[in-house]
């Protein structure tokens, strides 16, 4: 008569993931840690011209070339002004065997929170200041929203080509100099 109750939860899928949080523009927002690389003081940027506005420049990073995001630019936003806290953030993109680094200019860097998944909610569908596809979720941190973001859709199929041609353009001459 008591036979014992099994449960199939998933235990991956109930686990929190921690997500790297900074500000932009005086709100918060949060990528997720497995794409974070590094985090970097705001320095020598190389402009390149012609290049959309939310586009800053490249950096030399230990010798690669690292086309750098004004993220603020991107979200339609006048550029970042450079302050002492400014950072870069050094986010890795891509799958199977395409890989994709980029920097992208935030504010200040915030801490590393962890959000089970049952603290984040859909994105809304309107009244976000950017783009409803740019947001994966809003994650709920002690009463407040953080807004987390798809880096992949932040940086478009479209305009990550133009950047790989962009270091790769880049690459020889900074490597020789």
């Amino acid at each position: 008569m008591n036979a014992p109750v099994t449960t199939s939860v998933p235990a991956a899928a109930a686990e929190p993931r921690q997500y790297l949080t900074f500000t932009l523009g005086g709100e918060m927002f949060a990528v997720e840690t497995l794409s974070v690389k590094e985090i970097i003081e705001y320095g020598q940027i190389t402009a390149v011209p012609m290049m959309p506005p939310s586009i800053r420049g490249v950096i030399n990073l230990r010798g690669a070339v690292v086309p750098v995001i004004d993220l603020k630019a991107r979200f339609g936003a006048p550029a970042t002004e450079v302050t002492r806290r400014t950072c870069i953030v050094i986010i890795e993109l891509g799958a199977a065997d395409e890989h994709q680094v980029i920097g992208i200019v935030v504010d200040t860097v915030s801490e590393v929170l962890e959000i089970p998944p049952s603290e984040i909610e859909p994105p809304p569908a309107f009244g976000a200041r950017i783009r409803a596809d740019f947001i994966s979720g809003m994650g709920k941190i002690a009463g407040r929203f953080v807004i987390l973001l798809d880096m992949g859709q932040v940086l478009s199929v479209d305009e990550l080509s133009m950047l790989s041609s962009l270091s790769e353009r880049q690459e020889p001459a900074s490597l020789a100099a």
